[in-house]
């Protein structure tokens, strides 16, 4: 995408920089984030492009080239959340605000800023839009100023952006993807000490992302009440463990001794949680092994667990993973992200994806009246900054 050309036709000079972060997918570690579980997302090859230059005066201004929409405000009114005529921000550019908010907040310097971002990461489909935006603004001003802080910290003050400035729940995982991608690897990533690694996706495999064409209703309460559940669930294994402090120290093998003391939805919420950070492990050990056949089946297995168990599947995105299964060249396929609507994400040999694609379309409209939107992608290098010449 052109960004350079953008910014010039819009503000009249050349960019200085230009800087882009990928989107991103989560493969597996589904609901464990907030049990201090392991997930194991991948950045992806859509990704949000940023041309830009340092302002002299203290304020942003920005142009959305995909929504034709500008804005600017100020650096000294953050606080505000409004433009330099006095009005509310807009929506979209509460992201970059929040970022330079956060960054502020933590003592790094942010210049004035002129920039033009575009973007290919679909909006709503659950592939992190929002964190990839952060990103790109982070790494820009963070060029433009020459400070350099650790690239998890930066994650975090991304996600500072989204919680505390947009009013975003979010947890970590898609800043930390966004920055620290892999060609070609999914990110094992220990969301309790934040240690992470990356693990090769298996040769000749691609990504296909299907969107439901369902917008994600998690609302809040229900959002909470599985939250709830688990924190119950913790409370009441005390009782046989008293050395638990999450979901994420209850194995497998102790959760099948204890587990029916619980009442039965609270019992059915934590084994997902238990058996889906097994499944992150068992999954990383089959990629490094080259078992592909092995991760796939943990890919349809973490489907059945949140559709059965955690109960945040749909009929469509059930639909969706069913046609795969039987599709050609299909490895694995489940519901990627929160649920109840959204995307599956389906791992595909490569030499089949045309037909792949094609059965999962046609057997999609046949079963749901819906048509599916489809992106092929591969696994990305995280987010980056070039000078221009």
């Amino acid at each position: 995408m052109d960004v350079q050309s953008s910014f010039q036709e819009y503000f009249k000079a050349s960019p200085l920089i230009t800087a882009r972060a990928p989107g991103r997918v989560n493969l597996l570690g589904e609901h464990v984030d907030y049990n201090d579980g392991p997930v194991l997302p991948a950045a992806i090859d859509r990704t949000v492009y940023l041309a830009g230059a340092a302002d002299a005066e203290n304020t942003v201004t920005l142009y959305a080239s995909d929504l034709d929409s500008s804005t600017k405000f100020r650096l000294d009114t953050l606080e505000t959340k409004i433009d330099i005529h006095g009005d509310p921000l807009p929506g979209w550019a509460l992201y970059p605000a929040g970022v330079a908010w956060s960054l502020q907040k933590e003592g790094l310097e942010v210049s004035g800023l002129k920039a033009v971002y575009t973007s290919d990461v679909p909006v709503g489909a659950g592939l992190s839009s929002s964190a990839a935006v952060e990103v790109v603004f982070a790494v820009t001003w963070g060029a433009l100023r020459g400070w350099e802080i650790d690239s998890i910290r930066l994650a975090q003050l991304c996600q500072r952006a989204e919680n505390e400035y947009v009013g975003v729940a979010s947890g970590l995982m898609d800043q930390f993807a966004s920055l620290h991608g892999v060609q070609d690897h999914a990110l094992y990533f220990d969301t309790r000490d934040l240690s992470w690694e990356p693990v090769p996706l298996p040769k000749g495999t691609v990504l296909v992302i299907a969107d439901s064409g369902v917008r994600r209703s998690l609302t809040s309460s229900a959002y909470n009440e599985r939250r709830t559940a688990c924190q119950q669930a913790v409370e009441l294994l005390l009782t046989y463990n008293p050395e638990i402090h999450s979901l994420r120290d209850v194995s497998a093998v102790e959760f099948a001794a204890y587990g029916d003391f619980l009442p039965p939805v609270v019992r059915r919420r934590a084994e997902h949680v238990v058996k889906e950070i097994a499944r992150v492990q068992s999954a990383v050990a089959a990629l490094r092994s080259d078992n592909t056949r092995s991760f796939g089946a943990l890919m349809f297995s973490g489907h059945a667990s949140l559709r059965d168990l955690y109960e945040v599947s749909c009929p469509e995105l059930d639909a969706l993973v069913e046609i795969a299964r039987e599709a050609p060249g299909c490895i694995g396929a489940r519901l990627t992200g929160a649920g109840f609507g959204g995307c599956t994400v389906n791992l595909v040999e490569e030499s089949s994806t045309a037909k792949f694609i094609e059965t999962l379309m046609e057997g999609y409209y046949e079963q749901t009246g819906r048509e599916t939107e489809v992106y092929l992608c591969r696994a990305s290098a995280g987010a980056s900054v070039e000078q221009v010449k």
